[in-house]
């Protein structure tokens, strides 16, 4: 399944390396099928947007997911796709940008007719063929008419998907230069949060974290010294804090660092799919790599 990972070091700008495929030996290559993308998002000093994301659908881009990608920003955001709507392409490789924010999702929301029709002309926002980039810009249409409320952004378009269209999942992380918001629901997948101390759990250790799903590695020589709040679809090292998101809940981490936690969809969705309702391709996408 797709693999999410969040990073919040705000207010402070800290370096980071992410290698989003962290590279395999043959056998363990030739035992997990290659993930359809991954993409890594960060924001300038001046809180500028920047996206790299490339489809993995030839060796280069492949060595671009195995490549170290170092950079300085307070919030990062990465994702490994599986794909379960969309081809392989980089318009449905995720994070997507919108306004000014970065979002990337993990899970599967159908009847794409019904959501474009509630979406109107802020169809116009998507680019791709994406569940989560529709997704993506129903929050971005209810933050707007909610006076750049995210939370309350997140908050109505996750509602209405839950009670109008058919989801199995429906797990995101959201991101600003200072501010990260993140979404389990339902129950289907995992996402866990470590509020972690300087130097971590010994007090004076660099965040080294590898995912063995994902294969994703991010390294951080800067988090020796300063706090920072992980958001990830599993726990990636021996950190005994991790925390795993209750079902509906949406995790808000603020400018200094605050954890806000709410149950944001107390009940199940109105039309919940399991993985026999999938079609194959997106029932694939949705089992543990």
């Amino acid at each position: 399944m797709c693999r999410l990972f969040g990073l919040s070091s705000a207010p402070l700008r800290t370096h980071a390396t992410f290698w989003l495929l962290d590279a395999p030996d043959s056998l363990s290559r030739q035992s997990r099928r290659d993930p359809d993308g991954t993409g890594f998002g960060r924001f300038t000093a001046d809180g500028t947007p920047c996206v790299d994301k490339a489809p993995i659908a030839a060796y280069r881009d492949r060595a671009f997911a195995e490549e170290a990608r170092e950079d300085e920003s307070a919030t990062f955001i990465a994702h490994v796709r599986y794909a379960s709507t969309g081809s392989l392409d980089i318009r449905n490789t995720h994070p997507f940008e919108q306004d000014g924010r970065l979002f990337a999702h993990n899970g599967v929301i159908e009847d794409l007719e019904a959501l474009d029709d509630h979406l109107d002309e802020d169809r116009s926002l998507v680019s791709g063929d994406t569940d989560s980039e529709r997704f993506f810009a129903l929050i971005t249409r209810e933050t707007r008419r909610n006076g750049g409320d995210v939370t309350e952004g997140i908050r109505q378009a996750a509602r209405w998907i839950a009670a109008n269209l058919p989801v199995f999942a429906m797990n995101l992380i959201l991101i600003t230069p200072q501010e990260l918001w993140a979404l389990r629901y339902p129950d289907t997948h995992e996402l866990y949060v470590l509020e972690r101390p300087a130097g971590g759990q010994h007090g004076s250790r660099h965040l080294d974290h590898s995912g063995s799903h994902g294969r994703m590695r991010v390294h951080s020589a800067s988090l020796a010294e300063h706090p920072a709040v992980v958001v990830a679809s599993e726990r990636m090292d021996d950190h005994p804090d991790w925390r795993l998101l209750e079902p509906g809940e949406l995790l808000h981490v603020g400018t200094d660092l605050h954890v806000n936690r709410q149950i944001l969809l107390p009940d199940p969705p109105a039309h919940q799919l399991t993985l026999d309702d999938l079609h194959p391709g997106a029932a694939a996408s949705q089992k543990a790599a």
